[in-house]
């Protein structure tokens, strides 16, 4: 055990405060049980190291953080574990890579059951489903969604420029005031350009050839081994899935047909539709109905994006078109605390039945949303908001 305390130590040593994400001071760490659930490569592992090392003294033996894909649980088990940190003093676990572990949800049940005055962090794939785990965990366990920085914590990520979080409404009706605001300390343009290509991902080092090198890797590794672990996806169909977001990516959003792209991967419609599901619950892509409440969600969808443009950008192999760019942003920033649906002949998105937004250049005007209630452009290129007419980026600050 005294490996684990040490190689804490090591990574705590490399780990930087300066900025934490907003999801931190969101989480109700007091909780026995948390799970944190992200795609690879959104920051989950840091959000944990963070809080160890902004609310424990260095050395301290109360807390203790492990990856149960680590060596160290092929001779020992997770009870194991556990029993030995708790009777040394131990107070609070965080676990990573949980879903690495077979009988992860079982011994949870079990600690939590057994260790009373013992809190436990776990965190896991995108994947991971805590309700139909082999142990039910949701009555005990408190859930959070993690997920790559928005345009706004991109901001003061990359950039070092505080920007305020807003809700939707706030946006909306405060969107003169804002925009002022973000002018004041950037050139918000530029700024959104950049997040676009190489904004979403928190491992950025300044070279955009190696950092989509590892959105490739992180894209690879859920299609190898999460995808066949958590969705039992065979893999010798793993090359088929590739290709399909590959054709996704190539192509200019539009009203899907599930026929047609299931001829080109070679898979029945049926398990098409399944597919995309899987790839839309490990946050690759976003699946956008006409209708979220209707039974079309249980059968094909209307729109599909790759989850962000960051993924659009490296997976495409072809020059990614403006307008794409622009859906995929609008549709990766708001469907994190929003119901997203596709707006067909009446705007291009319609957001929690209530707000319809068309999407565009400077130049789109509002035919298309005429009379509409809550009708709003968000136009590329533009700074400041005039009118319903507001600048893109503005909606990357709502979370």
């Amino acid at each position: 055990m005294e490996t684990l305390f040490l190689k804490q130590e090591r990574l705590l040593a490399q780990t930087s405060t300066r900025i934490v994400r907003e999801l931190m001071h969101t989480i109700h760490w007091d909780n026995r049980l948390i799970a944190i659930r992200g795609s690879r490569g959104v920051g989950k592992t840091t959000l944990m190291l963070q809080y160890i090392k902004l609310n424990y003294p260095a050395g301290s033996r109360e807390v203790l953080y492990c990856s149960l894909d680590s060596i160290y649980f092929s001779n020992h088990s997770l009870l194991e574990l556990v029993e030995t940190f708790y009777i040394q003093g131990g107070k609070h676990l965080f676990l990573d890579e949980v879903h690495k572990y077979p009988t992860w949800s079982k011994e949870l049940k079990e600690v939590y059951d057994l260790y009373p005055t013992l809190r436990v962090v776990f965190s896991g794939s995108s994947l991971l489903n805590i309700l139909n785990a082999d142990a039910d965990l949701s009555r005990r366990c408190r859930p959070y969604n993690m997920y790559g920085l928005s345009f706004r914590e991109f901001l003061m990520f990359y950039k070092g420029i505080q920007v305020p979080l807003c809700t939707l409404p706030e946006v909306l009706e405060r969107a003169p005031e804002l925009c002022e605001e973000v002018n004041g300390k950037c050139r918000p343009v530029q700024m959104f350009n950049k997040y676009l290509r190489e904004g979403y991902y928190p491992f950025f080092t300044g070279n955009r050839e190696d950092y989509y090198i590892s959105i490739e890797n992180v894209v690879n590794l859920i299609l190898e081994q999460e995808m066949p672990l958590l969705c039992g996806v065979d893999p010798a169909y793993v090359r088929r899935l590739k290709a399909m977001l590959g054709i996704l990516a190539s192509s200019v959003p539009y009203e899907v047909d599930i026929t047609k792209l299931a001829g080109t991967i070679g898979l029945t419609r049926n398990s098409t539709i399944t597919y995309l599901q899987n790839l839309g619950r490990a946050e690759l892509l976003n699946l956008i109905y006409a209708d979220v409440m209707s039974v079309k969600k249980m059968q094909k969808p209307d729109k599909i994006y790759l989850q962000n443009t960051n993924l659009l950008y490296a997976l495409s192999s072809t020059q990614v078109q403006i307008g794409t760019a622009r859906e995929t942003f609008v549709v990766s920033q708001l469907s994190v605390n929003h119901d997203v649906e596709y707006g067909k002949a009446k705007g291009d998105f319609v957001i929690d039945h209530t707000y319809t937004f068309e999407v565009g250049g400077p130049e789109k005007g509002f035919k298309q949303i005429a009379g509409i209630p809550h009708s709003y452009i968000l136009a590329d290129n533009q700074e400041f908001a005039t009118g319903n007419k507001l600048p893109l980026w503005l909606v990357g600050l709502c979370y």
